[in-house]
């Protein structure tokens, strides 16, 4: 992908200021024999580009980070900013593999696929006008001792508490339209790019199997130029170009399975699109149970003031006097007054969520044009690179063959 793509926000970003790198990954352990205790690290490096921009980033270092680092990062960016389409991680373990690709997490093809999707990862927050300021992150870049703090400073604790609620199931009375579209959205959008993954897998498969099946080819044209005087050679360079027809496929496979992670990318991105329409019905939801409480005490205010009783005074006969009556009446007044407060803030905040939520939607849906297009371009010109690589090695086979006496 691009780097002038991550810079494409109307508003200021930090990526304006600096370039960010993960640089390479590193297989560690804590100490101990058992390949369980295996974990990969990554380099990261923040590079100054604007020479009058030192104000945020103070303290300029390279810092080895883990997966789930990476990982706590995302998790408190989704709850921190419900309303933002969070940039979503790579894919911890293989997805939509195919023969050749290993389903081994420290592969070394993997790993360094993982680093890739990393720094786009850090690419895309920190071209975003929101997201690349928070005070979390920028010590992401630059803190070494930053998982630490994280643990201590209260935020772990929060985020977990707020990914339950997440996955808590709501059902609203009055669901808004634009949501429940965009929520249908996401659901085809991952369906969509999910088949299309799927389908690319197989493809590779056949292709792969196809492809070094053209080696057998070359072994027996090669068996064969042995016996024959006159045909000999024109066979021998047959088999030559067959053999190499064989092998192209594995270099060819290995620049597909970079522009499949970019597809992965947008397949992640529509789980982040449903989790904006889960923060939206949440406050939906916190907004109608407030109605309801308010509605609730009107009108039990209302049998009140109309001196209807209770059943348990028209089972044993007793009676509220006035004094009680008006009591209970200035109770449930000071209890719908808190609760008409409590509608209007959750309204308020109801209304900015959608503002702000709708507008960032917009932003990922334009720069998601741009990537897919970017994306799905860039696979057409592959085909066509790797279909001339192999019809130019047809017509040297062919002339071999118009050669031979």
């Amino acid at each position: 992908m691009a780097e002038n793509n991550f810079k494409s926000s109307n508003e200021d970003s930090l990526l304006r200021h600096i370039d960010i790198s993960v640089l390479e990954s590193e297989k560690r352990t804590n100490g101990t024999l058992n390949l369980r205790d295996y974990y990969m690290v990554y380099l990261l490096e923040v590079r100054v580009t604007d020479p009058k921009f030192f104000n945020e980033l103070t303290n300029l270092s390279m810092v080895w980070r883990r997966y789930t680092e990476f990982e706590q990062l995302y998790n408190y960016l989704k709850v921190t900013y419900p309303y933002i389409v969070t940039p979503p991680l790579p894919e911890k373990r293989v997805l939509y593999g195919w023969q050749k690709a290993s389903n081994d997490s420290f592969d070394p093809d993997f790993i360094d696929r993982r680093r890739a999707g990393l720094e786009t990862f850090l690419l895309r927050i920190s071209s975003h006008y929101i997201l690349s300021w928070d005070k979390q992150f920028l010590q992401f870049l630059q803190d070494e001792s930053w998982r630490e703090a994280y643990k201590t400073n209260g935020y772990l604790q929060v985020v977990e508490n707020k990914l339950k609620g997440l996955s808590v199931s709501v059902r609203l009375k009055n669901p808004d339209s634009r949501f429940l579209t965009l929520k249908h959205y996401s659901s085809t959008l991952h369906i969509n790019l999910n088949n299309v993954l799927r389908a690319r897998s197989r493809v590779a498969e056949k292709q792969y199997n196809i492809h070094k099946l053209h080696a057998n080819y070359g072994r027996v044209f090669s068996e064969w130029s042995a016996n024959e005087k006159e045909m000999g050679d024109g066979l021998q360079r047959m088999g030559h170009y067959l053999d190499s027809l064989a092998s192209s496929i594995d270099a060819v496979l290995e620049d597909e399975e970079l522009l499949a992670d970019q597809l992965k990318e947008y397949l992640f991105f529509s789980e982040s699109l449903q989790n904006v329409c889960k923060n939206q019905e949440m406050l939906q939801l916190q907004l109608e149970d407030a109605e309801t409480t308010v509605a609730s005490k009107t009108h039990e205010k209302s049998k009140a003031q109309q001196g209807k009783l209770g059943m348990m005074s028209k089972l044993f006969g007793a009676v509220d006097t006035e004094e009680v009556r008006e009591l209970k009446i200035n109770l449930l007044d000071q209890q719908i007054h808190d609760g008409s407060e409590v509608v209007g803030s959750s309204k308020n905040e109801l209304s900015d969520f959608c503002t702000n939520a709708l507008d960032d939607v917009e932003r990922f849906q334009s720069q998601k044009v741009v990537d897919l297009t970017e994306t799905l371009a860039a696979y057409a010109v592959l085909q066509l690179k790797t279909a001339k690589k192999n019809l130019q090695t047809w017509f040297q086979i062919r002339d071999c063959l118009q050669h031979i006496p």
